[in-house]
């Protein structure tokens, strides 16, 4: 047994930090995902009920017999602004008025029935006490239509 030229036992080098394992790199791409779609889902909801409570209350103005058709297109005015705002944030909504608030309005309708419709006396019309409105269903039938377009897009 002389002759056997036996060598130490070598260690393998220590295992680095980097790269990382695979499961690592699925997990950095899998739970900022997860992270993102558990936000919208918790999100969906609470935009589809806002939606749901202002076609509700899009039919209360529109049945309510006490309400001249003036008052009418005020409260059709001012319940879309506030869905608009409750859904995409007081910054990027509250300031818009006058043909940028129709602007905004028709982005999510095809045809643009509020710059150019009937809807074009949302712009000014509840702060003009002596212009008349000329069609107030179609107006409300606009914006019931607006209000499920943005309940499909929620």
């Amino acid at each position: 047994m002389d002759g056997l030229q036996l060598k130490d036992i070598h260690l393998p080098s220590p295992v680095g930090y980097w790269p990382p394992a695979p499961g690592w790199w699925l997990l950095a791409i899998v739970l900022p995902a997860l992270v993102w779609a558990s936000f919208r889902w918790y999100r969906r909801p609470r935009r589809r009920a806002v939606v749901k409570t202002a076609q509700a209350m899009l039919t209360a103005i529109r049945d309510d017999a006490g309400m001249d058709d003036r008052q009418k297109l005020a409260a059709l005015s001012a319940l879309l602004r506030r869905v608009a705002i409750s859904r995409d944030g007081r910054e990027s909504v509250a300031g818009l008025h006058g043909d940028a608030w129709l602007r905004y309005l028709d982005a999510s309708l095809a045809d643009r029935p509020f710059s150019e419709g009937e809807g074009r006396c949302l712009a000014d019309g509840p702060y003009r006490p002596s212009a008349p409105v000329d069609d107030i269903a179609a107006v409300a039938a606009l914006c019931e239509r607006w209000l499920k377009q943005r309940a499909k897009s929620s």
